[in-house]
């Protein structure tokens, strides 16, 4: 689901600032843009995120100007001594007057200076830790607010479903009827009447209607879509399966359409495969 959340904080000294977006996604996608200081803190900071955002592309940013400060460098006394006693030594020998444009020579020559990685002091890091903790707060109830809105467009596809179950019943004893009148139109332009075995006629004829027969696939349609609107009232995080039902209702009313054999009928199922189309691609954004 897609949402936003930021949050910010100062400290004695500096300011932190957290931004946490997410799109639309199957699985749980974490990108964490830190500063290099906090590149260590880094599976610490994916695995408050995934414990909290279940699905979804997560971007994390964090930011703040002395963060990115990748490190301080450090005068190496133990060189810059050594430098300068045999800088001293060398003088002494030549006779010449070693002046303080010496020592800052030091300073440019090899391991006269180290860098020293700076490390985020805990206080701060338990203010980085709060700040993502409100920051997906935020996120969450950006959430909350478009579920409420796409609970109630998905609750319309899967009722609307179910409510065409009823009128494709409205075609069907016609449609029987047709079938039957068809089949005996065939033999009679076919095969002379009083040659036509009508004990063997009418097993036929149920046989085929039984191929036609969509009452078990109506059933089991009703009961995903009952199933479907019970699991997307639940409290827990139900986003798979109610991609899974979703499948097994996309399945039972394929089968409806291919064995309906009425142009009525199949009108219905277009419509039924609109509504459901609809509920897959918002299903993208259910937890």
């Amino acid at each position: 689901m897609t949402g936003f959340g930021k949050a910010s904080a100062e400290t004695p000294r500096k300011k932190i600032t957290v931004e946490i977006r997410s799109l639309n996604s199957k699985q749980l996608d974490i990108n964490a843009r830190l500063p290099q200081l906090l590149r260590d803190k880094e599976p610490e900071i994916r695995n408050i995120l995934s414990q909290r955002l279940e699905r979804g592309k997560i971007d994390i940013i964090i930011f703040s100007d002395a963060f990115n400060t990748e490190s301080l460098s450090v005068i190496n006394k133990a060189a810059v001594k050594s430098y300068y006693a045999q800088m001293t030594e060398i003088a002494e020998e030549l006779g010449i007057e070693l002046t303080e444009q010496a020592l800052l020579s030091i300073l440019k020559l090899p391991d006269s200076l180290r860098a020293e990685k700076q490390e985020i002091e805990e206080e701060e890091w338990k203010v980085l830790i709060n700040l993502i903790d409100e920051a997906t707060n935020m996120l969450d109830q950006f959430r909350i607010e478009e579920g409420k809105a796409l609970e109630k467009n998905i609750v319309s596809s899967v009722k609307k479903i179910l409510k065409s179950i009823d009128s494709i019943e409205e075609f069907e004893p016609a449609r029987i009827d047709k079938e039957r009148k068809k089949l005996v139109s065939m033999l009679e332009e076919n095969i002379q009447p009083d040659k036509i075995d009508k004990n063997r006629l009418e097993q036929e004829i149920i046989y085929y209607i039984e191929k036609l027969d969509i009452n078990e696939e109506k059933v089991r349609l009703r009961q995903h879509g009952e199933y479907f609107l019970e699991m997307l009232s639940s409290p827990s995080s139900n986003g798979k399966l109610l991609g899974f039902i979703a499948q097994e209702i996309g399945r039972e009313i394929n089968t409806i359409g291919s064995k309906a054999n009425d142009v009525s009928i199949q009108k219905i199922v277009v419509n039924m495969k609109d509504e459901l189309e609809k509920v897959k691609e918002q299903l993208l954004n259910i937890l």
